[in-house]
C-alpha cells in the first residue's frame, strides 16, 4: 500500500490532520473494492479528492472516471443526463444520446451533491446500485452498466430522509462505507501550511512575490470560523496576492477581507433588530433567534423560581417576617402577576428594599441584594421577552396548522404547558 505522505504530493493534498489522514486512508483500503463510498463533509472541505484517490487506485483505474455535479443539473434533464435518452423522447431530443451511466460502463462514477437528486432520479439510482440495470428515457429496453459509484454530500441526510426528501433504502445502499472529511476549522495547525501554498502557487501564477502574514495576522486566521473552509481560504489569498502591493499582511489589512467573529448580542440591540424586517433573510432564521428567546424565556423563569425557594426557606428569619410583604410584591411584579394592577407600586418597593437597614444578618443581605440584583438586570427584558415569546408560539402553532402537540414537541415543552400558554396568552 502507497503510503499517505505519497499520495498527498499526487494529489496535492496540504495537511497532517489526523482526520484527514483517516479518511485518506479509508479511501486507499476501500479502492480495490467495488463497495459503494458516501463522503460527507461540509462545502468546499476538497471531497473531490476522494473518489479521484479511490478511482486511481482500483481495478477499474484504466476506464473512465466521470464526476457528475447533481446540483446543478435541472430537474427535467437529469435522468437524461445520467441514464441517457431515445431520439424523440421529448422535445429537443432530436438524436438518441447516452448517459454518463453508459458512457463510464466499467469505470467510476462520482456523484457529488447527491442529495439534491429528485426522489424520481434516486429511484431509478438505486435499480443500478442494486442490479446494474437501468433504462433510457424514451425507451423501454433494459441496459446493463459495470459501474463502481462514490457520491457526496453536505447535507444531513437523515434529516433529509425525515424528510421525505431522500429515499431511505438509496441512502444505505450509497452508504456502505462513509468517509467524513474535516472542517478547515478543525484543522487549525493546516491553515499556515495551506496559505504557504496557495500563497506560492499565485505568486508563480501571476509572477510576482508571495505574500506573508505577521504572527498576528497568522492566529486570526487560525482562530477564524471559515464557513467556506479551503474555497474560501484560497479564494482569499488570491484576492489578496493581486490587489496588495505590500507583500507581508497584518491583521487591520486581513480585517478587511474576512469580518471579525461575529460578537455576542446584547439583549436590548437584539430586541431593536427583532423588530427590524429586514434583519431576518428568511422565516428560518427568525425562528431560529425566536427559538433562542423561547429558551432564555424559560432559563430565566428557573432563575425566579430558585430565588423564590431560597427566600422561602428563610421566611422564618426576622428579616423576611418583618419584609414579607414588600418582598412578595417584588416577587408577584417579576413574575407578571400584578404586572397589570400596579407597577409603580412594585417599583417603589424595589426601592424601599435598597433601603432596608444593612446590619441585618449578612447572608440574608446578601439573598435580597442578589435577588434585587436579578429584579433590575431582567424586570425590564422580560416584557419584551414575553411578546417575543407569544410571536413564536404563534407561529408554530400556524406552521403545524394548530397542532399542539407536534408544535409542543417543536418548542421542547410538554402539551400541558403549551395549553396553560395558549389560554395565558389567550392565543
Amino acid at each position: 500500500m502507497e503510503s499517505i505522505q505519497n499520495i498527498k504530493q499526487k494529489f496535492g493534498i496540504i495537511g497532517y490532520d489526523c482526520a484527514l489522514h483517516r479518511a485518506l486512508e479509508k479511501a486507499i483500503q476501500v479502492a480495490p473494492t467495488d463497495i459503494s463510498v458516501l463522503v460527507l463533509g461540509e462545502s468546499g472541505v476538497g471531497k473531490e479528492f476522494i473518489p479521484k484517490i479511490i478511482h486511481k487506485y482500483s481495478c477499474r483505474k484504466h476506464h473512465s472516471y466521470i464526476a457528475v455535479n447533481c446540483g446543478a443539473i435541472p430537474e427535467g434533464t437529469i435522468d437524461s443526463e445520467l441514464f441517457g435518452h431515445e431520439k424523440g423522447s421529448f422535445t429537443g431530443a432530436t438524436n438518441m444520446r447516452k448517459g454518463y451511466f453508459e458512457v463510464a460502463n466499467k469505470g467510476t462514477i462520482f456523484l457529488d451533491e447527491v442529495g439534491e437528486l429528485p426522489l424520481t432520479t434516486q429511484v431509478r439510482l438505486l435499480r443500478i446500485l442494486e442490479s446494474g440495470e437501468f433504462i433510457k428515457v424514451g425507451s423501454s429496453k433494459i441496459q446493463k452498466t459495470d459501474i463502481r459509484i462514490v457520491a457526496a454530500t453536505n447535507l444531513n441526510m437523515i434529516e433529509s430522509i425525515n424528510k421525505g426528501k431522500f429515499r431511505e433504502d438509496l441512502y444505505y445502499r450509497l452508504n456502505t462505507v462513509q468517509i467524513n472529511i474535516p472542517s478547515l476549522r478543525s484543522r487549525k495547525d493546516d491553515i499556515k501550511f495551506l496559505f504557504k501554498k496557495f500563497s506560492n502557487d499565485f505568486a508563480e501564477k501571476y509572477r510576482m512575490p508571495s505574500i506573508t502574514l505577521t504572527e498576528n495576522s497568522l492566529k486570526y486566521l487560525e482562530n477564524y470560523s471559515w464557513p467556506g473552509n479551503i474555497r474560501q481560504l484560497k479564494n482569499l489569498i488570491e484576492q489578496i496576492s493581486v490587489v496588495e502591493t505590500k507583500r507581508e499582511i497584518n491583521i487591520e489589512k486581513l480585517k478587511e477581507y474576512i469580518p471579525e467573529n461575529i460578537p455576542s448580542l446584547s439583549l436590548s440591540k437584539l430586541n431593536r433588530d427583532l423588530n427590524n424586517d429586514n434583519f431576518f433573510h428568511n422565516n428560518r432564521e427568525r425562528d431560529f433567534i425566536y427559538k433562542i428567546l423561547f429558551d432564555m424565556k424559560k432559563n430565566l423563569n428557573d432563575l425566579k423560581n430558585i430565588v423564590y425557594q431560597l427566600i422561602k426557606n428563610n421566611q422564618n428569619s426576622r428579616f423576611f417576617k418583618e419584609n414579607n410583604d414588600l418582598i412578595n410584591q417584588v416577587f408577584e411584579r417579576i413574575t407578571n402577576r400584578n404586572s397589570n394592577k400596579n407597577p409603580e407600586i412594585t417599583n417603589n418597593s424595589i426601592v424601599q428594599l435598597k433601603k432596608l437597614d444593612h446590619n441585618k444578618n449578612s447572608s440574608e443581605e446578601k439573598i435580597i441584594e442578589d435577588y434585587d440584583e436579578c429584579v433590575e438586570e431582567n424586570i425590564q427584558n422580560s416584557f419584551s421577552l414575553q411578546k417575543k415569546e407569544i410571536e413564536f408560539i404563534q407561529r408554530i402553532l400556524k406552521k403545524n396548522k394548530g397542532k399542539r402537540k407536534k408544535t409542543a414537541k417543536e418548542l421542547g415543552i410538554s402539551e400541558r404547558t403549551l395549553y396553560r400558554k395558549i389560554k395565558q396568552y389567550g392565543l
